[in-house]
């Protein structure tokens, strides 16, 4: 073998692999941000535009009844020990809410890691993967879905332990979550693996 041709091998081996460790550190990184994300994920009965008002109306019934445990004071740390104890209750008020507006559907509330795509939310990106989630799913919850993110509490600006993403995140998955989807592929390769071994 001629030595420009090695030289050129071994230059294609060194991007390849350059390549594979930024993916694995970022992917890395994408998993950090999971452990310390608590996310709120409701799902209405159908696609219909009653269901989809449900929806709205159940979510808010849900944040304003457990308005003590969604203010900011629960992190993934603490959720199962502070929330555990709060979801019959929350799942009574939801399903009041379902009935108070003529619908008959059932409402399951609980706490599980659930996978969830590659989502902006205002200027914030958070990776595809498994979180720790609170889901409310109204009777089969075969509709599109309301999410957002709890710990931080970026979806509720009253709550009354302001956590911001630096106090719970470090610099290089502030980072992380601060960039553009557009243009960053790694979020669409990390999703892709994570679909794949989800």
């Amino acid at each position: 073998m001629k030595i420009s041709r090695k030289i050129e091998l071994a230059v294609i081996i060194g991007v390849i692999l350059s390549m594979v460790l930024n993916i694995v550190s970022f992917a890395v990184t994408c998993d950090n941000v999971r452990q310390d994300i608590l996310r709120l994920h409701v799902i209405a009965a159908s696609d219909s535009d009653e269901d989809q008002q449900l929806k709205l109306k159940v979510r808010d019934a849900v944040l304003k009844a457990g308005a003590e445990v969604f203010d900011g004071s629960v992190n993934v740390d603490n959720a199962v020990k502070k929330l555990t104890p709060e979801l019959n209750y929350l799942e009574q008020v939801a399903e009041k809410t379902v009935k108070e507006n003529g619908f008959d559907y059932d409402v399951s509330v609980n706490l599980s890691k659930e996978f969830f795509a590659t989502r902006t939310y205002e200027k914030v990106t958070l990776p595809a993967g498994k979180y720790l989630a609170v889901k409310v799913i109204i009777d089969e919850g075969k509709g599109k879905n309301w999410w957002c993110v709890m710990f931080p509490s970026l979806c509720l600006p009253a709550a009354a332990v302001k956590t911001e993403l630096d106090d719970v995140l470090n610099e290089k998955e502030v980072q992380l979550v601060s960039r553009n989807p557009k243009y960053e592929p790694r979020f669409k390769i990390v999703e892709i693996i994570e679909k794949y071994f989800k």
